[in-house]
């Protein structure tokens, strides 16, 4: 194949920046300039063909940076610049199919850990789009030729019902409804005590593949156990000041037991959604960062044999809901030991 005037000079000039990068990545963080919002290679004009690579290598650039910065972004985890970066990369136009194969899943998990806060802004995409497109129109028709970012909204609202207990510890969370609802980032520093023979907190709301501390804080053993399958598990005795650590990997309410002490009974409740809140005590809640859209709403309580579901509409200006949970689960007589046999309470102990 033989390559015209504009064809050499766009593989030169990709040649030549290829090079500039490989040294500047090199380089140490403090001289990395060319990682910014301006070409760091002048490149005269003047003639159509130099207008012509000019525009090729500011679209190439566009992309680099935007890939590049997401990435840098994603390492010193400020997941919402990150995720608003690989965003605009992906609205670039005719961007090639195994860039968007790699970066569409990162920017999907970048915008769920970040909780749907966007860092960019439309006006950065649309002129970017632009610039890809080989062009410079003016602001306002960039603004109304692409789309705004995903912008997110607050869901919130009241639970009532609970039981003699009332609404407090309920766990609300949001599902879309017939789509993909992003996968949730594992939740961090996670403790449940066991203080004066109770779990501190009663009830813990947690994503799917988060760690749970279970630190005892008494001055006598505990065995912590779960039977709730599949995130049933055994800390076996521990004494006071250890801790064990344990993974929830499926989502569903989790019973907490202890083989020693019958009275102690506590939950984790597993979520497979980034938006969900817990209820205080007043039974109010408010789910931030989501995105406009069709969901499935769900409620969990203790004292419920059955959680709420219902659909909820979240407009632009987010949405209010009034939830009621059941209170028709009474909490049992005996609770049960490891091997699943209901014992009685520890007299004294």
């Amino acid at each position: 194949m033989k390559l015209g005037s504009v064809g050499l000079a766009l593989v030169l000039a990709a040649s030549a920046a290829t090079l500039a990068v490989g040294r500047a990545w090199a380089a140490p963080p403090e001289t990395r300039g060319w990682l910014g919002d301006e070409l760091p290679l002048p490149l005269a004009v003047r003639t159509p063909q130099d207008l012509a690579v000019k525009a090729a290598a500011e679209k190439q650039y566009l992309i680099f940076n935007l890939l590049a910065g997401g990435k840098l972004a994603w390492d010193t985890s400020n997941f919402a610049a990150a995720a608003s970066k690989w965003e605009a990369l992906l609205r670039v136009p005719a961007l090639d199919p195994e860039i968007e194969r790699v970066i569409r899943p990162l920017a999907r998990d970048a915008r769920a850990r970040a909780g749907g806060q966007s860092a960019v802004s439309a006006a950065e995409v649309a002129a970017g789009a632009a610039a890809a497109a080989g062009s410079a129109p003016a602001a306002h028709d960039a603004a109304a030729a692409i789309p705004p970012l995903p912008t997110t909204v607050s869901v919130s609202g009241t639970v009532s019902g609970g039981g003699a207990q009332g609404p407090g510890g309920a766990v609300v969370w949001l599902k879309r409804a017939g789509g993909e609802t992003p996968r949730p980032a594992p939740a961090r520093g996670k403790v449940i005590t066991q203080r004066n023979k109770a779990f501190l907190p009663h009830v813990l709301v947690v994503p799917v593949g988060s760690k749970v501390v279970f630190r005892n804080e008494d001055p006598i053993f505990h065995n912590i156990f779960s039977l709730t399958k599949p995130n049933e598990f055994d800390t076996g005795l521990y004494k006071e000041g250890a801790s064990y650590t344990q993974t929830f990997k499926h989502p569903g309410a989790v019973q907490l037991l202890c083989n020693i002490h019958a009275s102690m009974l506590g939950f984790v409740v597993v979520v497979d959604t980034p938006y969900y809140a817990q209820a205080d005590a007043a039974g109010a809640f408010t789910i931030r960062g989501v995105p406009p859209g069709e969901y499935q709403i769900e409620v969990w309580h203790e004292n419920a044999s059955q959680s709420t579901v219902q659909r909820l509409a979240v407009g632009a200006d987010g949405a209010r809901v009034a939830l009621r949970i059941g209170g028709d689960r009474r909490p049992p007589q005996f609770l049960p030991d490891k091997s699943g046999k209901p014992r009685q309470s520890h007299l004294g102990y």
